[in-house]
């Protein structure tokens, strides 16, 4: 490993901590305007939740993918005419960090409405255009893209309906049965770290 580490190292706690601000924001925020959006189309409580929480799995995603083809286009440019200090993938790394710009986060939120409309997990077909939902959807993109530029970098939990709820991974959401064991369906992942909870999610249990 070069001994001269990229300036995205240098910044890498620094941009962590407002990445971590930022995804609590959108909890906070952006998740609760699409739910007063999506209440407006849809009176079930459980489906909207449904609903926000499909759509930050699959803007992970995405935004997971988009970053992979952006970071191999990206060294294969780098790679021509690279010559240390630095690694190459510190140089790459560098280079995604100063022009996060470049990312087509478009593509990527219609890469998601695309998997929302196919996926079992929400009704088929789905009772609105998912399109309404888009600015939390984009934002998400842009946070998940973002985390993937960190050493190590950030993903959510993977949650599946049934699950041993986990204090250590969720919060219960107030209407839940307190006394129940198992997770009924999920309203915001939980933010990981190398398989270490950092944000809590949210999660309904029901009996």
């Amino acid at each position: 490993r070069s001994c001269s580490p990229g300036r995205a190292r240098h910044t890498n706690a620094s941009r962590r901590a407002c990445l971590v601000a930022r995804f609590g924001d959108i909890y906070a925020q952006e998740r609760l305007d699409a739910e007063t959006l999506l209440r407006t189309y849809i009176s079930d409580m459980e489906t909207v939740q449904r609903i926000i929480y499909v759509a930050a799995v699959e803007s992970f995603h995405a935004a997971k993918m988009a970053y992979r083809q952006f970071k191999i286009r990206v060294r294969e440019t780098l790679s021509l005419g690279h010559s240390g200090p630095e690694s190459l993938e510190d140089t790459v790394l560098d280079y995604i960090v100063r022009h996060e710009d470049l990312y087509d986060v478009q593509a990527s939120v219609n890469e998601v409405i695309r998997a929302m409309n196919i996926t079992p997990k929400i009704s088929f077909p789905p009772e609105i255009d998912f399109i309404v939902i888009s600015t939390l959807i984009q934002e998400l993109c842009r946070v998940a893209f973002s985390m993937q530029t960190l050493v190590p970098p950030l993903d959510i939990a993977f949650g599946t309906d049934g699950e041993l709820f986990s204090e250590t991974k969720y919060h219960r959401s107030f209407d839940s049965d307190f006394t129940a064991a198992l997770v009924a369906y999920h309203v915001w992942p939980a933010l990981m770290e190398n398989d270490v909870v950092i944000v809590k999610g949210e999660a309904v249990t029901k009996r």
